[in-house]
């Protein structure tokens, strides 16, 4: 393949790579401070893609939906931490696969009153719909570009937000050591609805960014809720930065892999995972334990 041929993979990867860190993020604190399998995160992902369409047909901008899904994405976040989940994080994992399942149940029945089954597109917006010049035989959409940066930008919010802040250390200490929440006074459900609803608006926001790249479909989460556990168990649970590399190492290995080794490319990110949890059973960045 053609060098113009694998540097559009290459920057495929990366932006790939960097949505599924968007909705990894989020499902790694979820997991990592409260210890919730969320296989409804999937579904904040789809919602967000849908909110994109809904907004770009109403309104004819994209854009709008991005605003409309932070502020939708915390808000049901909240929501969800409130009166569901609060009541769940001393149950059996099997109790909450179970719930997070009816969930996703009842957001695909909604989604189908609301919407419909039919397969739907989302234009790209006017202001990225042109390409840039790389080399004298290689423009890459200027709209990727767009979506690489807007995932760059809100990793490094994340990264300030956690490393920087007072919540983000307390997060990280919640993340690494639950039960030094309890020893040292810090109200819990204030930690439960942040993480809660900060992991849901970041999902939420990488379905706008996704839906003119993969358009917008029923059960479009499932697929990507897959690839983003395989991200978080790479990265190591409640690791940020761990989901962040990981996240790029699986984007650049599946889109590589689909290019130049169709064949095995399926395989590749799974056998990548095994051959990390065998050498670091806690993952790349996740807190060793004794």
């Amino acid at each position: 393949m053609a060098l113009s041929g694998f540097l559009a993979q290459l920057l495929n990867g990366v932006q790939y790579g960097l949505l599924l860190f968007l909705i990894a993020s989020g499902l790694t604190l979820i997991f990592g401070v409260m210890g919730i399998i969320n296989l409804a995160h999937g579904s904040m992902f789809m919602i967000g893609a849908y909110v994109a369409f809904l907004v770009a047909r109403h309104w004819g901008s994209m854009w709008l939906a991005l605003p409309a899904a932070l502020a939708g994405g915390i808000v049901l976040g909240l929501l969800l931490e409130r009166f569901l989940f609060r009541y769940f994080y001393k149950r059996e994992h099997l109790d909450q696969v179970l719930l997070t399942f009816a969930l996703i149940l009842l957001f695909e029945e909604t989604r189908a009153l609301i919407v419909g089954n039919d397969f739907h597109s989302v234009a790209v917006p006017a202001l990225f719909d042109f390409s840039v010049p790389i080399t004298a035989g290689f423009s890459y959409s200027a709209y990727r570009f767009a979506v690489i940066g807007i995932c760059l930008a809100l990793a490094a919010l994340l990264f300030f937000w956690i490393e920087r802040t007072k919540m983000g250390a307390i997060i990280r200490a919640a993340a690494e050591k639950p039960e030094m929440v309890d020893v040292l006074g810090i109200d819990a459900r204030r930690v439960h609805m942040t993480v809660f609803a900060i992991g849901t608006a970041l999902a939420l926001i990488a379905g706008v960014l996704a839906a003119p790249l993969y358009s917008v479909y029923p059960n479009m989460g499932d697929g990507f809720l897959i690839i983003c556990f395989v991200v978080v168990v790479i990265g190591g649970q409640g690791s940020v930065s761990g989901a962040f590399w990981s996240a790029l190492i699986i984007g650049l290995v599946d889109t590589l892999g689909k290019a130049y080794a169709p064949k095995v490319a399926g395989l590749a990110v799974y056998v990548l995972m095994a051959a990390v949890l065998l050498w670091r059973p806690s993952g790349l960045f996740g807190q060793q334990r004794t």
